[in-house]
């Protein structure tokens, strides 16, 4: 049996705040290119990316979030 997405989410979760970087990372460029907004190739996204990364003071908690949606 295949696991489900939110069995992996989970378990990505779980792993220190680098190494979802790095998936992050490479889902982004997994994508189509047609079906990007922004390319991870981008300098400003780059660098909007690192500053939120780096910025996670006055952030939103994802299950917080996710319960006003």
């Amino acid at each position: 049996m295949q696991p489900s997405s939110e069995s992996i989410l989970a378990e990505a979760l779980k792993l220190p705040d680098d190494e979802k970087m790095v998936i992050v990372s490479r889902l982004l460029e997994a994508l189509p290119p047609e079906d990007l907004a922004l390319s991870v190739d981008d300098p400003q996204f780059a660098e909007e990316l690192q500053r939120r990364f780096a910025d996670r003071e006055g952030g939103i908690p994802w299950p917080e979030l996710h319960a006003e949606g």
